[in-house]
């Protein structure tokens, strides 16, 4: 589709905008990825750069997609529409610490030209402060920020743009500022990073920039301008490191993080707040953006499973990716087991009835009975670990409140020579979820870096009657109603077991879903499994039921969503 210069920054102007840029950042992607070099180089900046733009325009076309279905006389989308559009689908699909960035700048102009009083369209003025707007936002996303990076080159531009918009320039002109401003930052920044400087070339995630910055100018002018070629001084072609990190956040240097852990997180803000402080402790690299309950967060850690369980604490994360940096590296964190040798690995979990427990024990866990309102002590987590017999032990258990009780006992086997990782499964559904992927012969980072993931991918529920009158985030219950709880909180208040299940499991799957898990408790309704399993068959395309008998679990039924 031909393009045409805009002369506002509206819904038009945004679709043009995206789909210039991927265009540009696929023409670049090779020489951004080939002076990929800070800190350390896979050579991949211009290929994450490029896969999140895809993204965001993919959301954006969807947007007039929609509105087009409507009809000729179905009024376009606005401004709004189409900015937040980009911005979500920036931030869901951002790959590398580089893209995370650029998401998070989509993010803060989206902000700027959806506030309370934001024109339909956007002039020169308007377009400045979103770019000054998405300078800053990037810059306070990096837990470290460090010049010379992408994040330089992002505030040269929006100082720029800033200038140009208070002169009331037309959006063309703060366009083409911005550009400006960014290529002389770029041009500058081998003088403000040494390794730049050594392998004689630029920032790649600033020109990967540059190039979205000129692909804006384009969408107002119809020109593209042209840019230098971004090897500055390059000397024998070859480039110093192994992987790609964050353009603006601290380099590890040599001997840095093994993992690269990117994942998205739904979450409140307090509870962000915390993880910035626990990841920022675990390793570096870390950026984290987004907000209104939705983040895409990205760090370099040793111990990748320790950064995806800070997520499970914080609230709910998926999309778990997991790269290991510098392929064929070993990294070995703990005991090497030679081929043919048995992999002294167990997996100890707290299960609430014994149907569970023979479940568990069937799949090679070691299992602690944990009886209604009676919940093991930490003493009796240590005895089933030392039962275990094992070097490498995996603790889960399978109750929010259990989990400082299992914390204290991973503590103790440790002082005997035990490694242990906890998992702070809260359900059994989600202990069931991370027993599924237990694979004792790979690493043990591995395989609680999977375990960890499939429990944090698993929203889990139960279906119970209620002993008291009392408050409930649903409303007031009596004694004997049939309670819904949906990760933890009462969401469903009903008469029926069979009703409130249903209740429960349709409120899950509107989320989605591919495998629903139904353990049933001893006073379940005979019929109630056949009539989910049947609304799921019916209702809900490609998701899977399977059924499993907990016998005396206290909980009528547990529910488990993947």
């Amino acid at each position: 589709m031909a393009q045409v210069p805009q002369t506002f920054f509206d819904a038009l102007a945004v679709r043009a905008w995206c789909g210039l840029a991927l265009d540009a950042l696929g023409r670049a992607r090779e020489e951004i990825d080939a002076i990929n070099v800070y800190p350390v180089a896979d050579g991949d900046t211009g290929t994450n750069l490029y896969l999140t733009v895809e993204s965001a325009a993919a959301a954006v076309e969807a947007v007039f997609a929609g509105h087009e279905a409507g009809g000729s006389r179905e009024p376009g989308p606005t401004l709004a529409d189409a900015v937040r559009a980009m911005a979500h689908g920036a931030l869901i699909g951002a790959r590398g610490n580089s893209g995370t960035i650029l998401a998070q700048m989509l993010r803060g102009m989206a902000q700027v030209l959806t506030g309370d009083g934001a024109p339909g369209h956007a002039d020169g003025r308007a377009l400045g402060l979103a770019l000054r707007h998405a300078a800053d936002s990037a810059r306070q996303a990096v837990a470290h920020p460090v010049e010379g990076t992408v994040l330089t080159v992002a505030s040269a531009a929006a100082d720029a743009a800033d200038a140009a918009g208070a002169a009331e320039g037309d959006c063309g002109a703060v366009a083409r500022a911005a550009h400006d401003g960014a290529r002389a930052a770029l041009a500058e920044t081998p003088d403000q990073l040494p390794v730049l400087r050594r392998a004689g070339v630029v920032d790649a995630g600033g020109r990967g920039l540059l190039a979205v910055l000129a692909a804006l100018v384009a969408t107002f002018t119809g020109e593209t301008p042209r840019d230098r070629h971004a090897r500055v001084a390059a000397r024998d072609g070859t480039f110093p490191g192994t992987a790609e990190c964050a353009d603006g956040a601290s380099a590890p240097g040599p001997g840095g993080p093994a993992f690269e852990v990117i994942y998205l997180l739904e979450a409140g803000d307090a509870a962000v707040a915390r993880l910035r402080e626990r990841l920022d402790g675990l390793g570096d690299s870390l950026v984290v953006v987004g907000g209104d309950g939705l983040w895409n967060v990205h760090v370099h850690v040793d111990d990748a499973g320790a950064a995806v369980e800070a997520g499970v604490e914080a609230g709910r994360p998926y999309r778990i990716r997991i790269t290991h940096f510098g392929a064929g590296d070993v990294h070995t964190t703990g005991a090497e087991w030679t081929r043919g040798e048995r992999a002294e690995r167990a997996v100890v979990a707290v299960v609430p009835g014994e149907g569970l427990a023979g479940l568990y024990t069937e799949a090679g866990a070691t299992t602690v009975l944990a009886r209604p309102g009676e919940p093991p002590a930490s003493g009796e987590l240590v005895e089933a670990v030392r039962r275990a017999h094992a070097r490498e032990v995996v603790l889960l258990p399978n109750d929010a409140d259990l989990r400082h009780t299992a914390a204290a006992a991973a503590e103790q086997v440790r002082a005997e020579g035990v490694r242990a990782a906890l998992i702070p499964t809260r359900s059994a559904v989600q202990g069931i979820a991370a027993l599924a992927v237990h694979e004792p012969g790979r690493r043990f980072d591995e395989d609680v870096v999977a375990m960890t993931s499939a429990a944090g991918a698993t929203r889990y529920a139960e279906v119970t009657v209620a002993e008291r009158q009392s408050w409930t985030m649903a409303g007031i219950c009596q004694a004997g109603d049939v309670l819904g709880l949906v990760d933890g909180d009462v969401a469903v208040i009903g008469e029926d077991v069979t009703a409130t299940a249903e209740a429960v499991l349709d409120r899950m799957l509107a989320a989605g879903g591919e495998l629903v898990t139904l353990v049933l408790g001893d006073g379940a309704p005979a019929s109630v499994a056949a009539r989910l399993e049947a609304r799921v068959r019916e209702g809900y395309l490609a998701v899977d039921t399977v059924v499993y008998h907990g016998g005396g679990q206290g909980a009528l039924l547990l529910i488990g969503v993947e």
